[in-house]
């Protein structure tokens, strides 16, 4: 076994990565950019080394830099973890070259399965299933549009070196492959140095169902069953589940036995990925592509077969035998991953930097009867920076039952506190109130069919309304009376009782409180409730018991009110005396302002190019600049019909979120 690792990569692939050589008791090494110098992996590593600047192309792609690490801190192996080098079979062969172990698949392999061309060739040989589509490489546009054509709409152009769901475009007609096969381009030379692009066929109502294989050096394999990651957006995964609620037995065996038939064409040695389209109308299956490398999603099969996937990664590197036997291996209950990104769900999930002011996640281990697990890099007071991928962490949890992972997902969720910038977290908790994904019928068109409009929250159910009424006024209350408690003259808690108002969103409330020590008693439309709470001022999470049901709300204050969160409720809250209710009742609407003759930058981030010019006339929804941020790139498009009076940025400058760059007359 290794003494010491090097760990390629950063956040919480670092960590998680670290956890298990810790346990194992091997030492690491974190090479770090200049934007993660007070990193948490940098913090929990034994050694850590500076490598470069922030870009990824200065620092985490410079292959010279991470081999001088290795030699510098005398490591024997390297972790790439996931992204950057992972699945770079140069890497592999150069840390070969060097006498240094690399973690993860041979150089054969990785250049085998890694190039979605070659790779479905070779899928096709070992008898797995295959999309039908343009298996050479193509060079620009009209051959782009002439070979969608041939295939039939809609069609998938995808980056060969790709992954991550970076440069992927779905093409419905030739406008959209004539806009997309440049972006796709740009994205793949961005993101992988490759832009070598093909096409396949896109299939109506498909589900994305993903095998897991784990082979060693003596010819072992085995597939530690399947990951359902159907919900997606712009073909970046959102939420994961184990097993999927799609597959029978049968269906299972099928897929997972062509997983291993093809891992084992090309030697296959480490941890990887078999990716499947699946029909939910027949189970028929076919093969997209295999990652070379550990998936991000990897926590929720190691929550339902009980193994490290990290560790058997370093075991099998480490010329260990595979200690996994396929007729030992069992699905145990369910686990729910959900993605936490750094993105406002109610902005069409665009991207969101700034500091972590507050970072709570809820505590890993059992919550009401489920398990919860939390992997991430990032502390409270962390920058999520521009440069990187905006995940912030992964709220894995499990239990028995799909439903009942479900359940503790979503109080997790609940429970999940994050402010300075913008999360996907109300999106998810929305989701998994949904009936449709509580059914299991989903596809990964799921996001688009369900929030067709985006995503700009969910109405209160009526327990939802009490919830966050109760919530709204207990706190208000609790924090009125200590701002008024005098030592010595206030009267016993028990005996206070005030009267308010709650005007949530639209509606009005009376609502009186009468507080004990640990509770209150409200009587909210007329109806008496009772909260139990240890709730104090200062923290932004109320816990309790309403009427004898556990609740979890998430607020923030307001210069007038609170804004509450309950799963995909997010209101403004206002608690005050009745007069001032009437008064705010009898107050005039503000008027919007008008932002029609501008195009203003939805995300923080770099323009890419201006496709406009001073006196064009511009059509609705034609593309006018083209923005890029945390490594995927944003056509901007006019809302409306116009001509351009004036442009304020150029290609290469930096914007702002909600800065004007182009107006129109």
């Amino acid at each position: 076994m290794f003494d010491k690792i090097l760990i390629a990569n950063r956040g919480e692939i670092a960590v998680r990565v670290i956890k298990t050589c810790r346990r194992l008791g091997i030492k690491t090494v974190v090479v770090y950019s200049d934007a993660d110098a007070g990193s948490m992996a940098v913090e929990m590593a034994d050694e850590a080394i500076h490598i470069g600047g922030a870009p990824a192309s200065e620092s985490y792609l410079v292959m010279d830099k991470i081999v001088d690490a290795v030699k510098q801190t005398g490591a024997q192996a390297v972790h790439p973890g996931f992204g950057f080098l992972s699945e770079n079979a140069g890497f592999a062969k150069r840390l070969e070259q060097e006498k240094i172990v690399f973690i993860g698949p041979n150089a054969k392999a990785i250049e085998a399965m890694g190039d979605k061309i070659s790779s479905k060739k070779l899928a096709a040989e070992a008898g797995v299933s295959t999309v039908p589509g343009h298996m050479g490489l193509i060079s620009d546009t009209t051959e782009a549009l002439g070979i969608s054509r041939e295939i039939g709409y809609p069609v998938m152009i995808k980056a060969s070196a790709g992954g991550g769901g970076k440069g992927i475009r779905i093409a419905y007609n030739d406008k959209d492959v004539e806009e997309g096969f440049p972006a796709v381009k740009a994205e793949a030379l961005a993101s992988f140095g490759d832009d070598r692009i093909f096409i396949e066929k896109f299939i109506l109502e498909p589900r994305h169902v993903e095998i897991q294989v784990m082979g060693d050096k003596h010819g072992g394999c085995v597939y530690l069953f399947e990951r359902e990651c159907s919900i997606q957006r712009r073909n970046q995964k959102v939420l994961e589940e184990a097993p999927s609620p799609l597959l029978d037995e049968a269906t299972r065996k099928k897929m997972g036995e062509q997983a291993v038939a093809l891992a084992k064409a090309v030697d296959y040695d480490s941890a990887g990925t078999v990716e499947f389209v699946a029909s939910g109308k027949d189970k028929s299956f076919y093969f997209l592509e295999m990652n070379t490398r550990l998936q991000v999603e990897h926590p929720v099969t190691e929550m339902i077969t009980g193994v490290d996937l990290v560790e058997q990664m370093i075991r099998s590197a480490a010329g260990e035998k595979l200690n996994l036997s396929q007729t030992e291996l069992k699905i145990n209950g369910w686990a729910i991953e959900s993605r936490v990104y750094a993105e406002d769900p109610y902005r069409n999930f665009l991207p969101s930097i700034g500091r972590l002011k507050r970072f709570h996640p809820p505590a890993e281990g059992v919550l009401e009867g489920g398990t919860v697990r939390i992997d991430s890099g990032v502390r409270e007071g962390d920058e999520i920076s521009m440069f990187y991928d905006p995940m912030i962490a992964k709220l894995v949890t499990h239990g028995p039952t799909r439903d009942a992972a479900l359940d503790t997902q979503a109080k997790a969720l609940d429970r999940f506190q994050i402010s300075g910038i913008q999360d996907n977290i109300p999106f998810c908790a929305a989701v998994m109130d949904e009936p449709r994904f509580r059914s299991g019928d989903i596809t990964t068109a799921y996001i688009k069919d369900e929030f067709p409009e985006g995503f700009s929250g969910t109405s209160p159910t009526t327990d939802q309304t009490l919830i966050l009424i109760a919530t709204s006024v207990y706190v208000h209350a609790v924090s009125t009376q200590r701002a008024a408690q005098i030592t010595g003259r206030l009267a016993p808690v028990s005996r206070l009782r005030q009267d308010w108002v709650v005007i949530l969103g639209e509606t009005y409330h009376p609502v009186s409180v009468t507080l004990g020590e640990s509770e209150a008693t409200l009587v909210i439309d007329g109806t008496s409730h009772t909260v139990v709470t240890d709730w104090r001022p200062g923290h932004h999470l109320v816990e309790g018991v309403l009427d004898g049901q556990p609740f979890a709300v998430k607020f923030e204050d307001r210069t007038e009110g609170y804004m509450v969160q309950h799963r995909g409720v997010r209101l403004r809250s206002l608690v005050c005396r009745p007069d001032i209710a009437d008064m705010h009742r009898r107050l005039p609407e503000k008027e919007k302002p008008d932002l029609s003759k501008m195009i203003i930058s939805p995300m923080p981030g770099l323009v890419v190019s201006v496709d406009v010019e001073t006196g064009q006339e511009v059509q609705e929804g034609e593309a006018v600049c083209i923005v890029e941020a945390m490594k995927m790139q944003n056509i901007i498009r006019a809302e409306t019909t116009g001509t351009v009076k004036a442009i304020n940025v150029a290609a290469g400058d930096s914007v702002a979120a909600d800065e004007v760059m182009v107006e129109f007359d």
